[in-house]
Order: C-alpha cells, then sequence, then structure tokens
C-alpha cells in the first residue's frame, strides 16, 4: 500500500451463494453503483462485504483485500466500492456469481476532493469505462489540487474471456437509466422504463408465437 493518504484498486468480490446472488441482476444493484464497506467476522476471520443503498450485503472481498481494507480502516480513511461487473461462472459446481469492483478509499481531509473524483468515475462505469484508479503519488495529487475534477486517462481492460464464464453486466442499459431517473424523481422517465420493459416483454412473446412455441 502506497505512503499517501489513499488506497484505490480494482477487486473481485465473491456471493454468498446462486440465491443470494439473485438480488445482483437486478435494479437495486447497477454497475457504477456506490456500496459502502462494512466487514464481518466469523470464526476470527474478518472479511469486507459490499452494502448497497439499500442496506443489502451483497458480497464480500477476498481476503488479501480485505486485510488491505481493514488496514484503511486502521488509518481512518472512508471506503467505499463501486460496482464495476457482474459475472457467472459454470465452475467450481453447482456454478457462481461473482464480479469486480473498484475501491476508493481516502483520508476524510480530502473528503471535497475525492467525492467529486467518486463521482466522476462512477459516472464513466455507468458508459461500460473501467478508470484506473490506482493513482500513485501523482494521481493522488492531481486530484486534490483539482479538486475532483482530474480524470484519469489509463483504463483497466475486463479480464480476458475463459470458458464457460459470462459477463452478465458492465454497463447501464437505457432501461435501468430510466428506472434510476425515476428514483430520483423523474416519473416520466419512470413510466417509460416500464413501457420499455413491457414492450420488450411483448417483443419476446411474439417471437415466441411466431416460432411456434405457444
Amino acid at each position: 500500500m502506497a505512503d499517501i493518504p489513499y488506497f484505490g484498486t480494482y477487486a473481485r468480490f465473491d456471493t454468498a451463494s446462486k440465491k443470494d446472488a439473485a438480488v445482483l441482476l437486478g435494479a437495486d444493484n447497477l454497475v457504477g453503483d456506490v456500496f459502502d464497506i462494512e466487514f464481518v467476522t466469523e470464526d476470527g476471520v474478518r472479511t469486507a462485504w459490499m452494502k448497497n443503498r439499500f442496506g443489502a450485503m451483497v458480497g464480500f472481498f477476498e481476503p488479501g483485500t480485505s486485510r488491505d481494507l481493514s488496514l484503511c480502516e486502521a488509518r481512518g480513511f472512508r471506503m467505499q466500492a463501486l460496482l464495476s461487473f457482474i459475472a457467472y461462472s459454470e465452475s467450481p459446481e453447482p456454478g457462481e456469481y461473482w464480479g469486480e469492483a473498484a475501491i476508493i478509499c481516502y483520508d476524510p481531509k480530502d473528503a471535497e476532493a475525492f467525492e467529486c473524483f467518486t463521482g466522476n468515475i462512477a459516472a464513466r462505469m455507468m458508459d461500460g469505462i473501467r478508470p484506473e484508479v490506482d493513482l500513485g503519488e501523482q494521481g493522488y495529487a492531481k486530484v486534490v489540487e483539482s479538486k475532483g475534477t482530474w480524470k484519469p486517462t489509463k483504463t483497466v481492460s475486463l479480464p480476458s474471456k475463459q470458458a464457460g464464464v459470462a459477463i452478465l453486466k458492465t454497463r447501464r442499459s437505457v432501461s435501468e437509466k430510466m428506472i434510476e431517473q425515476g428514483r430520483k424523481g423523474n416519473k416520466g422517465c419512470y413510466i417509460l422504463s416500464w413501457v420499455f420493459l413491457l414492450a420488450l416483454i411483448a417483443g419476446v412473446i411474439f417471437g415466441l408465437r411466431s416460432c411456434g412455441v405457444f
């Protein structure tokens, strides 16, 4: 961990079970959403979990990442995770849902700059862009000096394709953006989102009928 009052990285998270992972595929967990990080201790092992804005614990980080986050907590950092993508792997049996999040931790004294920076990173992630968040000393200084308006030019690629692995969410869909606008009070977008979804369902049914399925 760099000797600056900041820690950032992309890290894998896993889910407790396929059933528990179902919530990740819904509109309560969108790419670019900002999650709180909380610790859960079981059998003497302390694990960092992602908690969404509705209070649901949706995924946990691997031991190495949990240790890094424990160090950030000890330094008094504010800790957040931004959902980057969700994936499904056929193995190990019976299959598992997992994903990656961009972790951003910083000293509260830099809150104004990094709240702006985090918002900019989240906005780019909504469009499927994965900006570099491992800033180093120079990147950290640029964020603070610009009060968070500086944007990293480097990006991080998605994991290479592997047999039996499907990437399910990498950006926000049109319907998800409409639903989010509805949550913010734009009732017109909320209604349009449901019209869009109903039209999509109607199209699928029409296609199945055309194929003679029913």
